[in-house]
C-alpha cells in the first residue's frame, strides 16, 4: 500500500501523539483517585500531551493549566504512582518531588515557588536482552512506585512526578518531560528534616548530564539523574 505525501504527515503526526502521555491520576497504596485530574492538577498538555523541553521554564515545575479541585490523604509510609494515558514507551527515569506547603497557605493554592522541592524517589536504569538501556516502568501505563518517607513531618505538600524521556537528549532541549503535581496531605509523619531542598526551576540546566546526554554511548551506572539528592528520611 502506497500513501500519498499528506498522509504519511498525518501518520507522523498521530504516531507521534500516541507516543507522548500524562498523568492524570495518583494511586495511593493502590488506590486511584475518584477521576482525572481530581487531586491531581490538570496540566496544559492534556490534550496535546507534549511534554516540555526546556527544563529551564516556568512550566518544568507543574506545568499546570489549572489547580485541582480536592486534596488526598496519604499516610507516610504509603506507596504511590500514577496512571499514564498511554504506555510510557520512552526511556528514562522517573522522579518524585515534595513540596511542604507554607504556614497560612494551601495545597489548593500554592503555586511551588522558592527553594521548596526536595526529591525522594528516582529510578535507574538497565541494559535489557537487546542490549538496550531501559528504566523501570518503560512501556507500562503506571509510573514506577515510590515510597512517601515515614519521616516526612505532617502537612499539605505538593507532589510532583516527572518522566524524562531520553530518545532525542543527545541534543540540547529535546529530553522531554511528562510531569503533574498532586495536592496531598501527609498524616502520621515524623520529625524529619527534607532536604536538600531546590527551587523548580532552578534545579535544572539544559546542559546536565542526565538531561544533555546520548544513552546510547553510556553504561547504566554512568547515568547521571538531574536535581538534588534523593531525601531518605533522615
Amino acid at each position: 500500500m502506497h500513501l500519498s505525501p499528506a498522509a504519511l504527515v498525518l501518520l507522523s503526526i498521530t504516531t507521534a501523539v500516541q507516543a507522548h502521555y500524562t498523568f492524570p491520576r495518583l494511586v495511593v497504596n493502590g488506590k486511584a483517585e475518584e477521576k482525572d485530574w481530581s487531586v491531581t492538577r490538570m496540566t496544559k498538555n492534556a490534550n496535546g500531551k507534549n511534554g516540555v523541553e526546556n527544563p529551564t521554564s516556568g512550566d518544568i515545575r507543574c506545568y499546570t493549566s489549572q489547580t485541582a479541585a480536592n486534596v488526598a490523604t496519604v499516610p507516610a509510609g504509603s506507596t504511590i504512582h500514577y496512571v499514564s494515558t498511554q504506555q510510557i514507551n520512552h526511556p528514562g527515569p522517573t522522579q518524585y518531588y515534595l513540596a511542604k506547603v507554607p504556614s497560612g497557605s494551601s495545597a489548593k493554592t500554592f503555586d511551588g515557588s522558592g527553594n521548596v522541592w526536595f526529591k525522594i524517589h528516582t529510578s535507574m536504569p538497565v541494559v535489557d536482552k537487546n542490549k538496550q538501556m531501559t528504566w523501570p516502568g518503560q512501556n507500562g501505563y503506571i509510573t514506577t512506585n515510590a515510597t512517601i518517607p515515614d519521616n516526612t513531618p505532617d502537612g499539605e505538600y505538593l507532589l510532583r512526578v516527572e518522566q524524562i524521556a531520553l530518545h532525542m537528549a543527545m541534543q540540547a532541549n529535546k529530553a522531554q518531560f511528562y510531569l503533574a503535581c498532586s495536592q496531598i496531605q501527609i498524616t502520621g509523619g515524623g520529625n524529619g528534616t527534607p532536604g536538600p531542598l531546590v527551587a523548580l526551576p532552578g534545579a535544572y540546566k539544559s546542559s546536565d548530564p542526565g538531561i544533555l546526554v546520548n544513552i546510547g554511548a553510556i553504561a547504566p551506572d554512568a547515568y547521571k539523574p538531574p536535581g538534588p539528592p534523593v531525601w531518605t528520611g533522615e
